[in-house]
């Protein structure tokens, strides 16, 4: 060792073959780095009395300082001299200080191997230190496999080595030994992830998955890639074809709690390989880690097939409604010049009245005289068709496209299961209705059908004294789109349209968060402080408001009044909004510069 900046002896160097890093090298100082501060030196290696005493016993001031910081490290970080590779000039120059001994005296120190490890040893035996030798690599495997399984980040894993290491009061190895456990407790969390993702699969289960990458001539290319690709357009035909991949994937039978055996961050990272990953490449993996992968692939578009499924279904169903309504607005867009001779005869009709009423004459010779019965008679079922057309319900336009509706709801409904937070909600009746009503085929609607709409659609329903099929269908369709935004309705496996809780924090998470945001352990508590927190401010603004003492607001005959605030755009804002006009294109619409946000 020449000098300070070459105090370390790392594994791996001096041998001309780079070595991968687990780690960054802002992660390598942040976790084994010296400090240069001053203030972090303070903290972190400053010297006891009994340190003074026993670095005094040392002969020679090399020797005492190279003691003194073999010492400090070791206490500190748990490394050794001989393991620390980046410089530690501010540390030598710190301890130096502290003994009084001139730091460059510490090149001499780092000549003598001999005297460094003989040091070493004498140190680690008084803190109760041993080094770390082959017997313990198992050991820090596991420590670094356990903390790789809920999260395969580097800093993380090789932070549990380093605390376990001086949990079991021994010298940290190089880092070279360290980087490479860490390397292989992350491997064999992975391993038992994808043991547990094949956990349970039988030999006909695996024989379907390793089928999936191998092109098949009548798809005319492989299943996998069949799968992953999904139409976006909405039409009735993509959505059969959805389902049909739904049901392609549900028949290898990827059990439903899969997700609950492994960290969500472990589940995404093979989901994330797997569609990332051709066919081809897939087939290069070991066949235990191309199974956990396509494993994960599946469940994943399992929940990805089955929102595309319920968004076409979304988009196609409102379609029904949209179109209905543009059809509407066409056609009375189309009336329009009949609507105002139409209104011009009613006109006519009230001013031929009022002449009867005034001039005391019989009102249908009037009417007869100046508008002309027969003409009346003529417009009689124009003014009919355009009053049906004014309150014409949504619903009926909406039931044109029952027949393209039709082509994709039987199976729709057949497979997804809803559900609903009451078992005997009439909407899931309504729906379970339908699906029996398909398997059956039978047309007719039961005169006691579940209901689960707005009166208005109910009356519209049995206007013909028996359910219209077509409108029974078209309503509880729109109603269960309309409870699946909501979020009153949801669907299993689903990841757009799950239960509503299922977005709220786990109740094992739940205690970490409210600790550490200093919240209350009820929501009663919370409200309970709120309540009290507000009573005491309305009751200070009570009082200001009593002694005049609110700026803008008074209390004039029992009656609360409050100065309107004048709209003010500050100057600088208005110059910052002159900046950003002037970095736009000119070709950007006005309405688009002062666009609102």
């Amino acid at each position: 060792m020449g000098s300070a900046s070459t105090a370390g002896t790392g594994a791996g160097e001096g041998n001309g073959v780079p070595r991968h890093r687990l780690l960054t090298e802002d992660e390598l100082r942040q976790l084994f780095g010296v400090p240069a501060d001053r203030d972090a030196l303070a903290r972190q290696f400053t010297l006891t009395p009994s340190d003074h005493d026993l670095i005094l016993t040392r002969r020679g001031d090399a020797n005492r300082l190279g003691f003194a910081v073999q010492l400090a490290l070791l206490r500190q970080s748990g490394r050794a001299l001989a393991q620390v590779e980046e410089p530690i000039d501010p540390l030598i120059a710190w301890i130096a200080a502290q003994i009084d001994v001139p730091a460059h005296l510490f090149a001499d120190y780092a000549r003598r191997h001999q005297t460094m490890t003989d040091h070493a040893r004498q140190l680690a035996s008084m803190l109760g230190l041993r080094p770390s030798t082959d017997a313990d690599l198992p050991f820090m495997i596991e420590a670094a496999a356990q903390a790789a399984w809920p999260a395969h980040k580097p800093g993380v894993i090789v932070t549990a080595i380093v605390s376990a290491l001086r949990s079991e009061k021994l010298i940290l190895p190089a880092l070279a030994v360290i980087e490479r456990t860490g390397a292989a407790g992350r491997a064999r969390a992975r391993k038992r992830a994808a043991d547990a993702l094949l956990a349970g699969l039988t030999d006909e289960q695996l024989a379907k998955l390793d089928r999936l990458p191998v092109v098949d001539p009548e798809l005319g290319g492989t299943p996998l890639a069949w799968l992953k690709a999904m139409p976006s357009a909405p039409k009735a035909g993509h959505v059969r074809d959805l389902l049909g991949k739904l049901q392609a994937v549900r028949a290898v039978g990827i059990a439903s709690d899969l997700v609950s055996r492994l960290p969500e961050i472990r589940f995404r990272q093979f989901v994330r390989e797997g569609q990332a990953s051709p066919a081809y490449l897939l087939g290069r993996y070991t066949t235990h880690r191309r199974r956990a992968t396509l494993v994960a692939v599946l469940f994943d578009l399992e929940s990805r097939l089955t929102d595309a499924v319920l968004d076409m279904a979304d988009r196609l169903i409102g379609g029904a409604f949209t179109r209905g309504k543009h059809a509407k607005e066409k056609t009375y867009a189309a009336t329009s010049c009949d609507v105002g001779r139409l209104m011009r005869l009613f006109h006519d009709t009230i001013e031929a009245l009022g002449a009867a009423q005034d001039s005391d004459r019989d009102a249908f010779a009037v009417v007869d005289e100046t508008v002309g019965w027969a003409k009346l008679l003529r417009a009689r079922p124009e003014v009919a068709g355009l009053a049906d057309l004014a309150e014409e319900n949504p619903l009926i336009r909406a039931a044109d496209r029952y027949i393209t509706i039709r082509k994709f709801v039987p199976a729709l409904l057949e497979a997804l299961t809803f559900k609903a937070a009451r078992d005997n909600d009439p909407l899931l009746a309504a729906v379970t209705l339908l699906r029996e009503l398909n398997q059956s085929g039978k047309r007719e609607v039961p005169s006691d059908a579940p209901m689960p709409f707005r009166k208005e659609w109910r009356r519209l329903v049995v206007e013909s004294g028996k359910p219209n099929r077509r409108l029974y269908e078209m309503a509880v369709l729109a109603t269960l789109r309309n409870k699946l935004r909501s979020g009153d309705v949801w669907v299993e496996r689903s990841s757009g349209y799950r239960r509503f809780d299922s977005y709220l924090l786990p109740t094992a998470a739940v205690p970490p968060v409210v600790s550490e945001l200093g919240l209350p352990d009820t929501a009663d508590a919370w409200l309970a402080a709120r309540s009290q927190e507000l009573d005491e401010r309305l009751k200070r603004f009570a009082q200001r408001l009593q002694r005049n003492q609110l700026d803008g607001v008074e209390l004039r005959d029992e009656r609360l009044h409050i100065t309107p605030v004048k709209a003010a755009t500050p100057t600088e804002a208005r110059t910052l909004a002159a900046r950003l006009d002037a970095l736009l294109p000119p070709s950007v619409p006005m309405t688009v510069r002062h666009q609102p946000g």
